[in-house]
Formats: structure tokens, sequence, C-alpha cells
């Protein structure tokens, strides 16, 4: 018997590989989805595996934002808001099992995050130029049509309807979390073992870079674009950034960010800038609003409240402020102390 004879036997024998094993390598792919871009990396040993999970991904989040875009006319949420008023529309179970989750964020927060908020966002232009807020009558007008309560749901048909007629449903509070959720999930079918997932600063990581090392999430300075403040080190968590200064407007000098009180129909003040730290993507995505509608004390208390969930947050005055269990490194000397009236940041 030869002696390459023999070696192929061995290998037959004990499973050994017939070639090294290949090295794990980062894979990223960036797409324009949401209204928002995207970056998806992933962990693969192989080209094909690698590039042929980022577009499975990124097809997924797409085949959402189609699903259920507030402005895609042909979407299941453009079908709800057409017939608000008049009758129920018959839904995915996707889609009404989504809203069913967002309802219960609305109970919890006790209305802080309300996905009706859409019946008043088209009284303010978020374009960064200086405005007069809206007269006193129409906003109350609009806040009239805003209360997640009216949103009927019927488990027996998976349908959704809209109680009264003027009622908007949008859900760009979560919907940039979910797509992300279910794009992990297709990863995980395909056997990607490592990834970090982000839209727009709604991030979601799990296991390992191709070296071994965590996954480092940047957490930014509103006053300073393009800059880092302070950085966490994770993996199998979602680190979720909302903030106040890319779309917004001013009124008299002062700034009113996009993200809606509920109860007022104002742009929610007292915040710049809000990150969640959990496990779970698509509830941080809710909480970062909840936070800034309730405002820096409010809002820390309420995820004080909650277990495996954390927060960072810049004020309006520039003071930094973490839940008491947040833990993040600092670039500059403005680390908080501990307690919950501390002076944070994002990516």
């Amino acid at each position: 018997m030869s002696a390459l004879l023999l070696r192929l036997l061995w290998i037959v024998v004990l499973g050994l590989p017939l070639a090294a094993a290949a090295h794990p390598r980062n894979y990223t792919k960036e797409a324009r989805l949401m209204g928002s871009h995207f970056t998806y990396t992933v962990v693969a040993d192989n080209d094909t595996l690698g590039w042929n999970g980022l577009n499975a991904a990124l097809a997924e989040t797409r085949r959402i934002d189609r699903l259920m875009s507030f402005w895609d006319s042909t979407s299941q949420i453009t079908q709800i808001n057409r017939a608000a008023g008049r009758r129920p529309v018959v839904v995915d179970q996707e889609v009404y099992e989504l809203i069913e989750r967002t309802l219960r964020i609305s109970a919890l927060s006790g209305g802080a995050f309300d996905i009706t908020f859409a019946s008043a966002d088209k009284i303010y232009t978020f374009d960064r130029q200086e405005h007069p807020l809206p007269a006193p009558a129409v906003r109350l007008a609009a806040v009239a049509r805003i209360n997640y309560r009216k949103v009927l749901l019927h488990p027996a048909t998976h349908s959704v309807m809209l109680q009264d007629q003027g009622m908007r449903l949008n859900l760009a509070g979560v919907l940039q979390g979910y797509g992300i959720r279910r794009a992990r999930q297709v990863l995980d079918r395909m056997g990607i073992k490592g990834g970090l997932l982000n839209g727009s600063g709604d991030i979601l990581c799990w296991g390992r870079q191709a070296d071994g090392s965590l996954w480092r999430v940047a957490i930014g300075d509103p006053d300073h674009p393009g800059s880092i403040s302070s950085w966490v080190q994770v993996t199998d968590v979602a680190v979720v950034t909302a903030g106040n200064y890319e779309q917004y407007f001013t009124s008299g000098g002062k700034v009113y960010g996009h993200i809606i009180n509920p109860s007022t129909g104002l742009p929610a003040t007292g915040l710049r800038s809000v990150t969640i730290i959990c496990p779970d993507v698509e509830l941080a995505d809710c909480l970062d609003e909840v936070v800034f509608v309730k405002g820096p004390v409010a809002g820390l208390a309420f995820i004080n409240t909650l277990k495996n969930v954390d927060c960072t947050l810049i004020t309006d005055d520039n003071r930094t402020l973490v839940s008491k269990n947040m833990q993040v490194k600092y670039y500059r000397n403005n680390a908080p102390t501990t307690g919950q009236n501390q002076p944070a940041t994002r990516p």
C-alpha cells in the first residue's frame, strides 16, 4: 500500500480533514433600507456562506420594509390607515403580532410609546429650519387622534382597525429593530455564528468577530458629529440609539426633535440622545423612544425598574446620565457618577 493511500485511509478512519480548516473572516455589506443606512456584518468560514448570508439578511429586512412601511402605498400599514374609522383590515400574522407587542409596550410605558403618533406628525416639518410651533388648536386636534387604545385587534381574523377616522399608524419606532431581529433569525438558520447588524444606530450583535474579539460599539457626541465620546464591548446584545440632532426644526432658537410626545402632540424635549442596551433589539428600539418622551428623570427611573435593560443618555444641557448597571468606557473626562440622577452618548 502506498504512503499516500495509507494517509488517505487514516484520514477517513480518524475523521481528519483533508486540508486545514478555513479561517473565519468578517463580511460586510451596506444598503439603503427603511429610509436609513444599514450595514450588516457577519462572520463566516467561506465566501459563499458569508455573502449569501448578507444577501439573505438584507432581503429579509427589505421584505419587512415593503410589508409594513408607513410610506409604501401598498403596505399593510397603509391599508390600515386608509380604512381608519370605517372597517378592519386583515393583515399577515407577523404584522398583527408586531402591532400587538407594541400595544403592550404602550400599556407598560403609560402611553409614552404609541404607534398612532403619526396622527400628529404632519403638523411638523423636521427640516433643520426655523418654524413657528403650530397653533394650540391645531396641535390639540391632532392629539385627539393619538390613542393606542383605539387600535382594535381581532384575533380570530388577524384584522386591525383604527377606531376613528383621521387616525394613522406608523411603526417607525420599532420597524428597524424588528427588521434586524428577523434578519438575525435568517442568519441563524443558515448557520452564521456571529455578526453585527446595524440599522442607522439600531445594533444587534452576537458571537465574536473573526479574530475572536468582542464587538465594539461606539457612542458618539451630538455636539461633535463623527466623534466618539464612549463605547461598549459587547456580544449577544442590542445597542440602540435615538437622537434629536438629525431630524429636527427650531422655533424661537429651541431645538425640537422628531420624536413626538403622544400626550401633548409636541416634540419630546429634555434629551438629545438615548442609548438602550438589552438582549432584544425590537424591545430596545421601542424603549429609546419611551425614555425620550418621559424625559431624563422619569425615563431613567423607568429603565431602572426593568430587568436586563440599561441606558445611557445625554440631556439638553449636556449632562450624561446612566442607569444603575450601565458600564461604558469614556474617551473624555466626562464619566458620570453612579445613581439615578447621573450625567452618556451615541454612535
